[in-house]
C-alpha cells in the first residue's frame, strides 16, 4: 500500500537544515501504523510527505504503486481527495457549515449528486455515532464530537489511506479513547489503512506497530501483538529509553 524509499528531506535556507535521513518504511493493506518520536524528530515531515503536502529531497514515495510527485498539479489534487483522508489535531471543519455539509466536502469538490452525498453522509454517521449532530454548526458540539465528524469527512470517499496528525491531541482522555476505539474500528471493519503520528503513548497503543523516530533517523519499531496493555508499557519504555524532554510526550493515561 505504501513505500517509504530512501527518502530525505533538506530545507534550505542560509543554513540548510536536514528534517529527515535515509527513511525507508512499507505499510501493507489494512494495516494501523504509528509513528512517535520527540518533538523535532521529523515525523510530521514524513507525514506531509505522504500526504503529498511536501515532496522528498531524495528518495519515492509510492501509494498503491504511485509516486503521487509525478502527477500534475490537477491530477494530484484529484488523487489526495480520492486516495487519501486526513484527520488533524484541531479538527479544520468549517465553521459556517453544519456537520453534514462539512462531512460531504469532498463529495461536492467532486460534483457528486445532492441525494448521493446525503445518502452517504447518513450511512457514515450511523457507523460513527454522530446522526443526532448533522445538523449542528461546529461550534455548537464538543471536541469529541468534532474530531468524530472530522473523521467522518475523512472517510466519506472511502480513501485508501487515512493519515492522522495527533487526532486526539485536543482532546480530554475520554473523548481520546472514544475516538482511538473508532480509528481502530474503522481500520478493522472497512480495512482501511492508517498511518497516526502521535505524541501520546495511549494512541499509540491501538496501532498494530509503531515506528520510531529521532534526528531525522529510523530508530526501531515495535509491534503490537494480543495484549494491548503489555504494547502500551513497550511503548512507553521505547520513548524513555529515546530521552527528549517530559513535554514532548503526552501525560501518561490508562
Amino acid at each position: 500500500m505504501l513505500k517509504v524509499r530512501q527518502v530525505s528531506k533538506v530545507y534550505e535556507g542560509k543554513v540548510s537544515y536536514r528534517a529527515l535521513s535515509d527513511i525507508n518504511l512499507t505499510v501493507e493493506d489494512s494495516e494501523f501504523v504509528g509513528i512517535m518520536g520527540p518533538s523535532g524528530s521529523g515525523k510530521t515531515t514524513l507525514l506531509n510527505m505522504i500526504a503529498t503536502i511536501d515532496e522528498p529531497t531524495t528518495g519515492e514515495i509510492l501509494i498503491n504503486g504511485k509516486d503521487p510527485n509525478r502527477l500534475k498539479k490537477e491530477k494530484l489534487a484529484q488523487f489526495r481527495r480520492r486516495e487519501l483522508g486526513f484527520v488533524f489535531q484541531d479538527f479544520n471543519l468549517l465553521h459556517t457549515l453544519t456537520v453534514e455539509e462539512n462531512m460531504v466536502l469532498p463529495l461536492t469538490l467532486d460534483g457528486s449528486k445532492v441525494s448521493e452525498m446525503k445518502k452517504k453522509a447518513k450511512e457514515i454517521a450511523e457507523k460513527l455515532g454522530i446522526t443526532e449532530i448533522m445538523n449542528k454548526r461546529t461550534y455548537e458540539i464538543s471536541g469529541g464530537q468534532a474530531q468524530r465528524a472530522a473523521v467522518a469527512r475523512a472517510m466519506i470517499h472511502t480513501p485508501k489511506l487515512l493519515l492522522a496528525d495527533e487526532p486526539t491531541g485536543n482532546l480530554d482522555s475520554k473523548s481520546s479513547k472514544d475516538v482511538m476505539e473508532m480509528l481502530e474500528a474503522i481500520n478493522e471493519k472497512e480495512k482501511t489503512t492508517m498511518l497516526l503520528v502521535t505524541h501520546d503513548p495511549q494512541a499509540a497503543s491501538y496501532c498494530n506497530r509503531v515506528v520510531f523516530i529521532r534526528d531525522g533517523k529510523f530508530y526501531s519499531e515495535i509491534h503490537r501483538g494480543n495484549n494491548r496493555q503489555a504494547f502500551f508499557q513497550k511503548i512507553i519504555d521505547t520513548l524513555s529509553l529515546m530521552g527528549g524532554d517530559s513535554n514532548d510526550f503526552s501525560s501518561v493515561r490508562i
